[in-house]
Parts: structure tokens; C-alpha cells; sequence
């Protein structure tokens, strides 16, 4: 499907406003992706039918950032660049928003699908925040920052049940340090993953804005995943989507 096509999707759904306004909040996903084959694959979770929001979607993994990421200790640092563009087009930007939005992307894949992303090398962190960090530590791994490659930015439309302003991080999947089993099922907020091309996955039942940013992954993938790559930044203006370039 052709970019003008999905931006022509975006626009439709955008006109879609019954609900009352409210400010996005800052949210993350990562996306895994597997290039140990001839083609990439990247690993997708189906949303429970039951959600209010992208009921029955394949999505990749990720959600609003909370308190616990500005405290959690992480391995390494944000390559500068990825950092640059985190702080690019945002009030009061800071390297610590920057890095908590990363680490918003690690845990919120944890919670969703059980992988750990990051290193053993340092042995369990310690002082972690209570809660999903706390559980996260408990198994040895420290997050590691470096590994993750910022690819794409949106922000919902004005009028939307629910607005994210949302980080597309994606990571190599030799960053998997372990996985939890159990934690997708049935009654979970992901209810299968998969690993899937990127022509499989255009094929399953996704979000609009997931289709583009998968369009946009396919050609950074193809350049050797460069960080010097400009990041996507797609935003509504005048009831018109746009596409700029951080």
C-alpha cells in the first residue's frame, strides 16, 4: 500500500471526532526485530478483543510512560542522536524525559510479552522503583539504552477516545536478554505474538498509523538501520495529516 494511500486513511479516520479533547500523553512502543533470516521479521502481539481502544489490533507492544521510568538505572546511555530528536519539537525538552521514554518502550514490552531487553554483563540492578522495574531487576537484567533506535513519532488527532503522543523505538533482537513465560494468554492485554515480515504483517488487522510506520521501518531497515537517518514525525495540522522529518 502506497504512503498517499495510508495518509489518505489517516485523514478518514481523523474525521472520526466524538469525543471530547484532551492533551496526548507521551507513550512508547518498540519494535523487535529478528534479521537473522533473509528477511526481517518483527514480533507483534493481538490486542484483546475486549479493550475499548484498538480492540482486536495487532499492535507492537508499548504505552504511557509513568513515574517509575525517569528513576530506573539503565546500562549506557541514548546514542546522542536518538537523544536529539527525542528533545526535537516538544515543550520543556531534557535528556531525562528523552531517556524515560525509552525506558517506557523496555517496560512496556515486559509487561506485554515477557521479554527482558537488555544486559546480564552488570548482574540485578539495585534502588529500582516498585512495581514492573522491581520485577524486571529481579532477574538479573539491566535496560540498555544504546541498543535502541528511535524510527518514528505520532500523535493522535484532537477528538480521539484516547490521545498518545508516541516514540517508535525499535531494537535488534539479539538485545533479548530472557523472557517470562506466562505472560500472554487469553485474558492478558496481548493475547498471541507473533513473528512476522514486514509483508505479513501489512497483511494482519492493524492500526492505520502502525501500517505507515512499518512502511517507514522497511526503508531504515534497508539502509542498514543508520542512525544518522531522520526520524518520521507525523502530526495533525488543520485537519490534514502531516509528515515532517526530525
Amino acid at each position: 500500500m502506497s504512503e498517499q494511500t495510508l495518509i489518505d486513511r489517516l485523514n478518514a479516520e481523523a474525521r472520526e471526532r466524538k469525543w471530547p479533547n484532551v492533551r496526548p500523553r507521551d507513550a512508547a512502543t518498540l519494535i523487535v526485530v529478528d534479521r537473522s533470516g533473509r528477511a526481517p521479521k518483527l514480533l507483534m502481539g493481538r490486542r484483546h478483543e475486549g479493550h475499548k481502544f484498538m480492540p482486536g489490533k495487532f499492535v507492537f507492544p508499548g504505552g504511557r510512560v509513568e513515574a517509575g521510568d525517569r528513576r530506573m538505572v539503565a546500562a549506557g546511555a541514548l546514542e546522542p542522536k536518538v537523544e536529539e530528536r527525542l528533545m526535537a519539537r516538544v515543550l520543556r525538552p531534557s535528556a531525562s524525559r528523552a531517556r524515560a521514554l525509552a525506558l517506557a518502550a523496555i517496560r512496556e514490552t515486559f509487561e506485554e510479552t515477557g521479554l527482558l531487553l537488555g544486559t546480564k554483563e552488570f548482574g540485578a540492578p539495585e534502588g529500582v522503583p516498585e512495581g514492573p522495574w522491581s520485577e524486571f531487576a529481579g532477574h538479573g537484567v539491566f535496560p540498555d539504552l544504546e541498543a535502541l533506535h528511535f524510527v518514528a513519532r505520532a500523535i493522535t488527532p484532537p477528538r480521539r477516545p484516547k490521545r498518545f503522543d508516541t516514540r517508535f523505538f525499535a531494537v535488534d533482537s539479539r538485545a533479548i536478554a530472557g523472557q517470562v513465560e506466562g505472560v500472554v494468554g487469553p485474558n492478558t492485554e496481548l493475547v498471541e505474538l507473533c513473528w512476522v515480515t514486514t509483508r505479513e504483517a501489512q497483511k494482519l488487522d492493524l492500526p492505520v498509523i502502525t501500517s505507515v510506520i512499518i512502511n517507514e521501518l522497511v526503508q531504515r531497515i534497508e539502509a542498514g538501520m543508520p542512525l544518522w537517518k531522520p526520524v518520521p514525525f507525523f502530526y495533525e495540522r488543520q485537519r490534514q495529516f502531516q509528515r515532517e522529518e526530525l
